[in-house]
């Protein structure tokens, strides 16, 4: 039985992170542990409702009433049973994730602040480190049946442990040196420290689960090889595919890239010298992409726009600038706009905003300016106004609103526009839709034995719909391949977040 007072004796509180000027030093996570005593506080805020909206939230359908309660009663180990019941990694999404289970809180029908949901659920996830290090559960016997996962991402590796648990004999196939997709080389250490992949890959691996590194599927190993070698194939190659600008004056300029090549860059670095060996940051034909010293400019207002700020005031920028197409969202939710439980539009300041650095919001970029060598100098924006005409974006300038920023760097971080085209993609015979993302059947199979499940399915999106989409191609392929008994499938490939009808 919860404590029906708990949020009434306890406000909202998150662990300080670590003081600015010392976690800028270095790519340590920014939060530190939050202590036993502060998380038991928090999770006896939850209220375990009649309806947990919570549920709904989270497409992962985590118990998240359950494993509140068995933390504030000091049952650590069952909290830990029933976190990992539902999500294979909790200790990615408790650090990555957004959290619209926590917008979905019924607290916040009240007017009072959410239960720390995120929080407690990272703080499980390292208990279960501390007890028992990740302890391996393989199957009791092979089903004799093989699957091939291509693509190492959140998506990829639960769809892979799931199989495994099953009795499945499956390889990962990846196109970069080391496992782990976005979260290895796209996400910073500041949030995500590479030894959580780790440790994870060790219990895979423990598991059965076989990883191939350095190895592009359509190029290094063919389709038809994959499908003479395995009973089923899993495609989850992710929605890297940068959208641009080009037709921006001035985006051909040296200095103007896509952000996620500075992420990337900043993470071989940083993995580099955890090996001892000091790298420069540059892109793969050699070209510098440091921030040290540079007046610098991100372009988007989202995730992966606050992690280059990070990474900029870490490699040490003389400056940063953030600009947003959009107006400045409110404090708080507007129940007229995004009725709970739905996900608000509301201005979130993630710790990179205050480590320095300066907003601009309702400002576009009109020209990228050159040095008169082919070097960006400035960018040259416009306040704008942006409204929806027939589901179409229209962006107006204020005449007489232009003005210059200095830039040395430019980061683009205005989205993605799907899985990349790929040669693996037509080997398959498969084709991307409309939005870059590759449809399914309801049974998850894009064509007769190739399934299809994460971003490369659904679009960029959040880590707990690659786990769910995971998990339920998972269950698809192991009824396909005839496994006995059925796997758990928390989403089904047409299941939408929650919204406003």
């Amino acid at each position: 039985m919860p404590d029906p007072n708990g949020f009434l004796r306890y406000d909202r509180r998150l662990p300080a992170r670590r003081p600015v000027p010392v976690r800028i030093s270095d790519w340590r996570e920014v939060y530190p542990p939050a202590g036993e005593e502060l998380i038991r506080e928090q999770a006896t805020r939850c209220m375990d409702c009649g309806i947990p909206f919570c549920h709904d939230g989270c497409p992962l359908g985590n118990r998240i009433p359950d494993w509140n309660d068995l933390v504030r009663t000091g049952n650590w180990d069952a909290a830990v049973d029933s976190l990992h019941a539902t999500n294979n990694f909790p200790e990615f999404t408790g650090r990555l994730c957004p959290a619209p289970c926590e917008a979905a809180c019924v607290l916040g029908l009240g007017g009072q602040q959410p239960v720390t949901i995120k929080q407690v659920e990272v703080e499980i996830a390292d208990a279960a480190v501390a007890r028992d290090g990740l302890r391996p559960r393989p199957a009791s016997a092979s089903t004799g049946r093989s699957v091939a996962v291509v693509g190492s991402g959140p998506a990829g590796l639960a769809a892979a442990q799931q199989l495994a648990r099953a009795g499945h004999t499956v390889t990962v196939y990846e196109r970069d040196d080391a496992i782990g997709g976005l979260l290895r080389y796209g996400i910073p250490d500041f949030k995500l420290e590479k030894q959580h992949i780790d440790k994870r890959l060790a219990q895979l691996t423990a598991e059965g689960v076989r990883f191939r590194t350095g190895v592009e599927v359509g190029v290094d190993v063919t389709a038809e090889q994959l499908r003479a070698e395995h009973d089923a194939v899993l495609l989850a190659c992710g929605a890297l595919q940068g959208r641009d600008t080009p037709e921006t004056p001035g985006r051909a300029l040296r200095g103007v890239h896509q952000a996620m090549a500075h992420l990337v860059a900043a993470n071989r670095v940083v993995a580099a010298a955890g090996d001892g060996k000091p790298a420069p940051a540059t892109l793969p034909d050699g070209t510098p992409i440091d921030a040290a010293g540079k007046h610098v400019v991100i372009i988007g207002g989202g995730d992966t726009a606050a992690d280059c700020l990070g990474v900029a005031h870490r490699q040490g920028a003389a400056g940063v600038h953030q600009l947003d197409l959009y107006p400045e969202p409110p404090t708080e939710r507007d129940a007229a706009r995004d009725p709970w439980p739905t996900w608000p539009w509301v201005l979130r300041n993630y710790p990179a905003h205050e480590e320095g650095g300066e907003r601009v919001f309702a400002v576009a970029v009109q020209e990228f300016v050159d040095d008169g060598t082919g070097q960006v100098r400035a960018v040259r924006i416009a306040e704008v106004t942006v409204e929806k005409v027939d589901g179409r974006r229209i962006v107006t300038a204020l005449p007489g609103s232009e003005r210059e920023i200095p830039a040395d760097l430019v980061l683009l971080a205005i989205g993605f526009e799907g899985t990349e085209e790929q040669p693996l993609l037509a080997q398959f015979g498969v084709t991307r839709n409309g939005r870059g993302a590759i449809d399914s059947r309801p049974d998850w199979q894009a064509t007769d034995g190739v399934f299809v499940a994460g971003d490369m399915h659904r679009g960029a999106s959040l880590i707990v719909w690659a786990i769910a989409e995971g998990r339920a191609a998972a269950a698809a392929i192991h009824t396909y391949l005839g496994g006995v008994g059925d796997l758990p499938a928390p989403v089904d490939p047409a299941r939408q977040p929650l919204a406003a009808r």
